[in-house]
């Protein structure tokens, strides 16, 4: 009997590991009684697994930003990297995190439900998402087998490669396209019948995003449907990387969220720190370094949607999840015990 993608999830979390940017005091071992503000406040953030690069260039801008308004306080980060529902789970779990940049909403709405996130995440800047997507394929050199759209993943003979939905947000996105891109207009059972079609060529179901194109940039499979910021890193980042992206004529709109876990925040009396770092993502500096070392799209749906005429192409045919209902419509609809996915994956596999 195959178990259930919450089951799984929460089975799946172990321990999380955190890097540092450096040492410093007044981090999340603090508690809140009697805590008080220290010269190196420390900032615990927990993100998706293919966020890195991003964050890696935005953190020490803010830490500058901060230094200029508080001289005699230097912001430290510790920083964990991990799949986006692997990240939510381990914070429910106890894992102090600060700051929460995540894949998907459902992701952020787990831990504001353990009673962790006490406020409107949504309420802020963008509704809460700091970034944009969209799905893509990485093919080999010169698509040999020739893949255009979704589609084409259901040929006999091409292998795919696309994270487990059970800790990847990644692998949700990924579903939530393959099965729109012809459901929005089809129905629903054109919809399962393609996503069918896609799982029953799957090679590999790896835990998160980052896992699944390094499977493939180490050579397995044809394909690696994944997001777009995520390919385009990787081509860029490795000068032997002859991989090229390839865009399906539909995607979903990948909206990233972050908030403030602030019944955390206030026990490491870091808050108006964290309040303050979330704020800043939305900035022009943070934007741009989203877009130049994290290869995301603008906040702005209708920004991110037209392209920028160079690293960004337009696209057409984009849509939101609110297509399918909204998170709450698809999460019992499509990733249900008994949802879509569930009887695609039967079907496909057994």
């Amino acid at each position: 009997m195959r178990i259930g993608l919450a089951t799984r999830v929460a089975a799946a979390v172990g321990v999380v590991a955190l890097t540092a940017t450096a040492c410093g005091g007044g981090g999340p071992s603090a508690q809140a009684a009697g805590c008080k503000p220290t010269s190196e406040p420390t900032i615990s953030l927990a993100a998706y697994s293919t966020a890195g690069p991003a964050y890696g260039a935005i953190i020490p801008l803010f830490q500058s930003y901060w230094q200029k308004k508080h001289p005699h306080q230097t912001v430290q980060f510790l920083q964990s990297y991990q799949a986006s529902g692997t990240q939510s789970q381990a914070v429910i779990n106890g894992f102090p995190a600060d700051v929460v940049a995540l894949s998907l909403a459902p992701d952020v709405d787990a831990i504001k439900k353990a009673g962790l996130i006490t406020h409107d995440w949504h309420a802020g800047p963008g509704h809460g998402y700091v970034t944009n997507s969209v799905v893509a394929f990485e093919v080999r050199h010169g698509n040999p087998k020739h893949i255009h759209d979704y589609r084409d993943l259901t040929r006999p003979g091409v292998k795919v490669l696309t994270p487990d939905p059970a800790s990847s947000g990644a692998a949700r996105w990924n579903i939530l396209s393959i099965y729109g891109s012809v459901a929005r207009s089809q129905g629903e059972a054109a919809g399962e019948r393609l996503l069918e079609g896609v799982l029953r060529n799957v090679v590999a179901f790896d835990k998160s995003g980052r896992d699944s194109l390094e499977n493939f940039e180490s050579g397995n499979g044809d394909v690696a449907i994944n997001y777009e910021n995520e390919i385009l890193t990787a081509e860029h980042s490795d000068p032997q990387n002859t991989n090229q992206i390839v865009y399906p004529k539909s995607s979903i709109l990948i909206q990233n969220p972050v908030a403030v876990v602030d019944s955390n925040a206030k026990a490491h009396c870091v808050e108006n720190v964290a309040n303050a770092f979330v704020r800043f993502l939305h900035t022009p500096a943070a934007q741009k370094a989203y877009a130049q070392a994290g290869y995301l799209r603008p906040q702005n749906p209708k920004l991110a949607i037209s392209g920028d005429h160079g690293r960004f192409p337009a696209l057409k045919d984009v849509w939101t999840v609110n297509r399918l209902g909204g998170w709450k419509e698809v999460d019992r609809t499509i990733f249900g015990d008994h949802g879509i996915y569930q009887k695609a994956f039967q079907a496909a596999r057994g």
